[in-house]
Formats: structure tokens, C-alpha cells, sequence
């Protein structure tokens, strides 16, 4: 009897850590990491729930590739469901897959700070939804395509000791929703984390029009030093900016399908790290 009560408790352990295992994976997918942003088909109404993660709408060309965001379902032919679990964490936060190195519109350099913990719970989730056939046109891909670099001090996993610093939490978040690689100063035309971080001035072209990415440094007149907290979080999670009106497409985007299910700890924590970024025109 004491046998099968000690199982009982053993299994509801395990239920328990494998549904908080996979809550966590649905927020870091959905609130920060914007997965579905490359990975999930789009209408003018939004994203195409019913074709979940079989592949984006958007083509990404460069010189070196043609490519759109791959299937990311547990799809036994079209994707990723003959993967192993160390094969889809390495396209995760090191953008190569079995195949090879992805193009680096995969922005593993963001996911590299993933703890290890938190990585489990992103593999966990994406396993567990629905597996979608899709018959996308194959990727294009030649020349060098080269990982791009991290953010200063994500290069490699954060651990969760660590994030109980608010400001290594901050530039946990700031790397996992991509911050710095919208905002950030291009130099040979991919952003510049090291020497342009958060300087804006990248350019991005979208069925409105074209959009230039906005200085988010502490500069007081060019950048967001002079913001209150209350303003940065609207930019945040509403996509508007300090005059009430909508933020460009791609922010405004992202703030309403993403940004806005961001716990009120992790948008504290990345308000604070912005602030601690130097000025720069």
C-alpha cells in the first residue's frame, strides 16, 4: 500500500513539473520569444492558428539565401519531428540544423542566453503542439552564411541563479525578444551589438512602407533616457510611443501579439536594463 501511494505522489510530480515545464515554454514562445511571428502562416487578421508553427509568410532574401520561416511542428515529413532534442536545441540557439547552418534571419544569437532549464521548456512546447503538413518551396541557401553576434554579456546560457538580479533578468529578456537586433546600428549590413547597441537606424520594409528602427540607448534627446517608465512600458507591450499614437508596423506587431502576455517582473527588469545602456546619437 505504501508502495503504490509513493508511486501516486511520484506521478503527480511528474505531471505537475511536465505541465510547468510546458507553461513555461508557452510563455517564452508566445510572450518573448515571438516564434510565430517567422514560423506561423498570416492572414490581414493575423496569425493562421489552424497552420500553427508550419511555416512563415514572409520570404527573407539576401545575397546568400532565399528562406521563410521553416515548420517548426512535430511533423513527421515537413518538420521538425524526426529531430532529437539536442538536434532542435542546436538550430534553436546555435541556427544550425541537421541539414546545416540556418540563414541568419534565424536569430539564434538572441537565444543563446537561454538557460538551460528554460531551453527544455521551449523544446517541450514546441513537441507538444499539433504536427501540420505544409509543402512550402524548399530554402535557398549558398554563400557564407555566418552566425551573427550576441548581445554583450548573452553570448553563452544565463543560469537561473543569475536572473535573480533584475538587471541580468532585464538583459535576459532584452535578448530573448530581440531587442537589440531591430535596434541596434548596422555594420556591413547586420546589426552591430558590440559597438551600435541600441543606436537604431536599421531599416525595415513592410507592406506600409519603410520604417527606421528607433534609437532605444539612455541618450536624453535621441535615444529613450528621457521616457518614464510608464511611457517605455506602453512602447512595450501597447506599441505606442510617448504621444499616444500607434508605433510602426513591426513594433506595434509585436507588442499586441507578444509583448503585451510579458510578466510585469520581466518588463520591469528589461525597463531597468534599458536604462543602463550607454547614449548614443
Amino acid at each position: 500500500m505504501r508502495r503504490l501511494s509513493a508511486l501516486y505522489w511520484l506521478l503527480l510530480c511528474d505531471v505537475a513539473h511536465s505541465a510547468s515545464l510546458l507553461d513555461r515554454g508557452q510563455y517564452l514562445v508566445e510572450a518573448l520569444m515571438a516564434c510565430d511571428n517567422c514560423h506561423t502562416p498570416r492572414s490581414t487578421e493575423g496569425y493562421d492558428y489552424s497552420r500553427r508553427f508550419s511555416g512563415g509568410s514572409q520570404v527573407f532574401t539576401d545575397k546568400d539565401y532565399s528562406v521563410r520561416g521553416s515548420n517548426i511542428s512535430p511533423d513527421l515529413e515537413s518538420g521538425v519531428g524526426p529531430w532529437s532534442d539536442a538536434e532542435l536545441k542546436a538550430a534553436i540557439v546555435s541556427g544550425v540544423s541537421p541539414k546545416g547552418r540556418l540563414a541568419p534571419v534565424m536569430p539564434s544569437e538572441s537565444y543563446r542566453a537561454l538557460t538551460p532549464n528554460d531551453l527544455n521548456a521551449v523544446v517541450a512546447f514546441l513537441r507538444a503542439k499539433r504536427p501540420i503538413k505544409s509543402d512550402a518551396p524548399p530554402q535557398e541557401r549558398h554563400g557564407a552564411l555566418e552566425p551573427r553576434r550576441a548581445i554583450p554579456g548573452a553570448e553563452t546560457p544565463l543560469s537561473d541563479a543569475g536572473l535573480a538580479d533584475p538587471l541580468q533578468q532585464g538583459l535576459y529578456v532584452a535578448s530573448l525578444a530581440r531587442c537589440m537586433s531591430c535596434h541596434s546600428g548596422e555594420t556591413d549590413g547586420a546589426p552591430d551589438p558590440e559597438r551600435r547597441l541600441g543606436q537604431g537606424g536599421r531599416i525595415f520594409r513592410t507592406p506600409a512602407g519603410a520604417t527606421v528602427a528607433s534609437n532605444i540607448t539612455s541618450h536624453p534627446t535621441k535615444g529613450v533616457g528621457a521616457w518614464t517608465d510608464q511611457e517605455l512600458k506602453r512602447a512595450i507591450i501597447e506599441g505606442t510611443g510617448r504621444d499616444g499614437k500607434p508605433l510602426a508596423p513591426t513594433m506595434a506587431n509585436l507588442s499586441k501579439a507578444h509583448f503585451s502576455k510579458m510578466a510585469e517582473r520581466d518588463i520591469e527588469a528589461l525597463i531597468a536594463w534599458l536604462r543602463t545602456t550607454p547614449p548614443k546619437e
